[in-house]
């Protein structure tokens, strides 16, 4: 089980840190993600961490979103600075069994409930 957490409401050029809690099974050296989905709009890859944590970002958030793994590699991170209003949109995170880091949401076996972010201009 995966849980998002940390999303609400912020302006333009603020701050926001999300939270992914596991539980029910270990994540410690598999590949996690954030994804993110926008009204209207299909889901697109945020940010990664590998198994050997590893990270990657979409060129979008590049600069701007750092994903971190917590201390007991369970839990995963994502601080997003420099909010836009086209960061708007529902994050969830996600895992998968392998530790190799991929950007397409179908090779996730493992997804959380989602947060809303909103970011207002």
């Amino acid at each position: 089980q995966l849980q998002a957490s940390g999303g609400g409401w912020v302006q333009a050029g603020e701050s926001l840190r999300l939270s992914c809690a596991a539980s029910g099974r270990t994540f410690s050296s598999a590949n996690m993600g954030w994804f993110r989905q926008a009204p209207g709009k299909e889901r697109e890859f945020v940010a990664g961490i590998t198994g050997r944590s590893t990270r990657y970002y979409a060129d979008s958030v590049k600069g701007r979103f750092t994903a971190s793994r917590g201390n007991a590699r369970n839990t995963m991170d994502l601080q997003m600075n420099s909010l836009k209003p086209e960061d708007t949109a529902v994050y969830s995170c996600a895992a998968r069994s392998t530790g190799f880091g991929s950007m397409i949401a179908r090779t996730y076996e493992y997804w959380g409930r989602g947060t809303l972010v909103t970011v207002s201009s």
